[in-house]
């Protein structure tokens, strides 16, 4: 039987980095004030103005889809819609919540490759129709990476924001990996959002070797006006805040968020390059970030099963493999040494 001391059906898998719990601990002495009024959270939303070279307003929340729901809420008016992939996660994992935290804002999905949205389908749709029985588009949100692993590269969200200024359209950014985005790019986070047009980011915490916690920066101050009521509403204003916040300063001061999208990038390639070459066997999409989406025979997907190995098929059938902050390349090997003793005996 395989030795499985890891899983990579999802980066979610994985613990707390030790420089995101060094700081929990060390923000746990004594008495702060609650909600958010301690020095601890002034302190990480200062870091993410310094780390994005930008005066923005941050605000926390506990997961991705209230940070994403409560940004796109704050975007749009009931009759707006949103356009976005028909594969964002906004559209098919996040159980209607940007819907219901904005009172009725429809989602107009795009049919896509790979997830990636492109300034001529925003443009047909947000132009298809201008008459009072059609929800009026307020917002693009793209993710990035998508949920095939693509990375949007850097004239690409350059190019959809110009259409959205063009139509008068908000752009948000879905970052759930936004670290292993700025990995695979090697660029700053300003030049990705900000800079390229961007006006809400969503920053994962979570998949980034966090416990828990989501960032949200409003680039365009204005359209953060009264979120911090939509955080109380929704329970996502914390009571212990510094919790929330203070993983945030060891994960952004030490440069550990950069440095744990950079190994969990490197775990995905270094398994894609040990299978790429195996015939009846198919990469369904490139490897650009931490995921690994693996067409093969049933056969083979069951007798990975067999020996222990998690993994979900949700998008195309195939088998995604996500790989996380601590992925060890050792257990990567053996994944990989059992598909291709799998794959010989077919």
């Amino acid at each position: 039987m395989t030795q499985i001391t890891q899983q990579f059906a999802s980066d979610n898998y994985a613990g707390i980095c030790p420089e995101a719990l060094a700081a929990m601990q060390e923000a746990n002495q004594g008495y702060v004030p609650a909600y958010g009024e301690d020095i601890w959270t002034t302190r990480a939303a200062d870091t993410f103005r310094t780390l994005f070279e930008k005066d923005c307003d941050v605000f926390f929340a506990f997961n991705g889809t209230a940070a994403n729901a409560l940004a796109l809420a704050s975007l749009c008016q009931s009759y707006n819609s949103v356009i976005c992939s028909a594969q964002a996660h906004v559209e098919t994992d996040e159980c209607g919540a940007p819907e219901f935290f904005s009172n009725g804002s429809k989602l107009l999905t795009v049919p896509t490759q790979g997830g990636k949205l492109t300034p001529d389908a925003i443009r047909a749709l947000a132009t298809g129709r201008t008459d009072i029985h059609f929800p009026k588009p307020r917002a693009v949100t793209i993710t990035q990476p998508t949920e095939t692993g693509q990375i949007y590269t850097l004239a690409e969200i350059q190019a959809i924001s110009a259409v959205c200024r063009e139509l008068g359209l908000h752009l948000h950014m879905d970052g759930a990996r936004f670290a292993n985005a700025c990995a695979a790019l090697g660029c700053s986070p300003a030049d990705m959002t900000w800079k390229s047009g961007v006006d809400v980011l969503c920053f994962g915490g979570t998949k980034n070797g966090m416990a828990v916690g989501e960032a949200i920066l409003f680039f365009d101050r204005t359209l953060a006006e009264g979120f911090d009521y939509r955080c109380k509403q929704a329970g996502q204003l914390a009571s212990k805040m510094r919790f929330l916040a203070a993983p945030w300063i060891g994960v952004l001061e030490s440069g550990a968020w950069l440095r744990n999208g950079q190994a969990a990038n490197a775990a995905a390639a270094h398994l894609a390059q040990q299978i790429t070459a195996l015939e009846g066997l198919e990469l369904m999409f490139p490897v650009e970030a931490n995921a690994v989406f693996l067409k093969a025979p049933p056969a083979l997907l069951d007798g990975l099963r067999e020996k222990g190995w998690r993994f979900y098929t949700f998008i195309g059938g195939g088998a995604r493999f996500m790989f996380a902050w601590d992925a060890d390349l050792a257990q990567v090997d053996t994944l990989a040494s059992d598909i291709k003793t799998l794959h010989a005996a077919l």
